[in-house]
């Protein structure tokens, strides 16, 4: 492990008179799972924004002291790995005149996760069983989970800490992923909560935890904004991933974020709210939510 590194400018935010599209992640409705895809372009997905040196700074720190807990890609992965950055060509969203490594395949893995902003999953499906496996990627911005755990194994053993997603979607998930189609993101978002502003929440990092007692500026709303691309030659899916990072204040600016997040909180069962790391600090955050709010729940 590396010397920490703190990174502070996720609080970096941008104000416009419309919603913010992270807004929309907080229905007011009540907590279940959902698939919830939308068709998106992967050429927006994966393009540079007004973040990118930022973000890519961070990507380098990460790859280059710490590859072991976000980069792998195992025998068999390279097809995708080279149909993946065949596509980034194409999308325009690799930078000008980047030239990868030759030869080792691994190299060419970590050069794309330092030039693309969102992290990046490979998944591959098996063509004995039809299931699909996590086979490479980087994720340098985990949300309390760890890549390197994952790798090589299939979607419903990943998802097995979810309580009751296997059960709800695992079908669905399965029969959809077998029939994307190229040419199109399959686009959706989930969110959580944490006590710290950091992209990279690898548990090995020891970054604080929501025990209460909470202050507002101790909470941190983490937005997952999700694309998933079919890779017809290689059998494949890439699924991208891209983090936002918003302090509660900033979303309690917003009433119908509050009222979202407030009625999940309420609603989400424990064992749910146990693996996200709510469920001891449940009553708390509701109590930030409401505090000085005209907010009705």
């Amino acid at each position: 492990m590396s010397r920490r590194v703190i990174w502070r400018s996720e609080l970096k935010l941008t104000v416009s008179a419309s919603l913010p599209a992270w807004v929309n992640v907080l229905p007011d409705e009540d907590y279940q799972h959902s698939f919830g895809l939308k068709a998106g372009s992967a050429e927006k997905f994966f393009a540079r924004t007004d973040r990118h040196d930022e973000l890519l700074a961070q990507r380098r720190h990460w790859l280059r002291n710490n590859p072991e807990h976000c980069a792998a890609l195992l025998p068999g992965a390279e097809p995708l790995l080279e149909e993946t950055i065949a596509l980034g060509r194409q999308w325009n969203s690799l930078p000008t005149r980047f030239v990868f490594p030759d030869g080792n395949a691994f190299a060419r893995c970590l050069a794309l996760g330092e030039a693309w902003e969102p992290d990046y999953v490979l998944l591959k499906q098996d063509a004995a069983t039809g299931r699909f496996h996590l086979v490479g990627g980087c994720v340098c911005f985990p949300s309390s989970w760890r890549f390197e755990e994952k790798v090589g194994q299939p979607l419903e053993v990943i998802h097995t800490p979810v309580p009751h997603l296997n059960e709800q979607l695992a079908s669905p998930i399965h029969n959809f992923l077998s029939r994307l189609k190229p040419g199109v993101a399959w686009c959706r978002a989930n969110w959580g909560l944490s006590r710290s502003p950091e992209l990279n929440q690898h548990p090995a990092r020891g970054l604080p935890k929501l025990t209460p007692p909470l202050r507002e500026d101790e909470v941190w709303l983490r937005v997952e904004d999700q694309a998933l691309v079919a890779l017809p030659e290689s059998r494949g899916v890439l699924f991208g991933i891209r983090m936002t990072v918003i302090p509660l204040a900033e979303v309690k600016r917003h009433p119908a974020a509050v009222r979202g997040l407030a009625r999940a909180l309420r609603t989400m069962p424990d064992a749910m709210l146990e693996y996200k790391s709510l469920l001891a600090a449940k009553e708390n955050l509701l109590t930030l939510l409401e505090h000085d709010l005209a907010v009705s729940f």
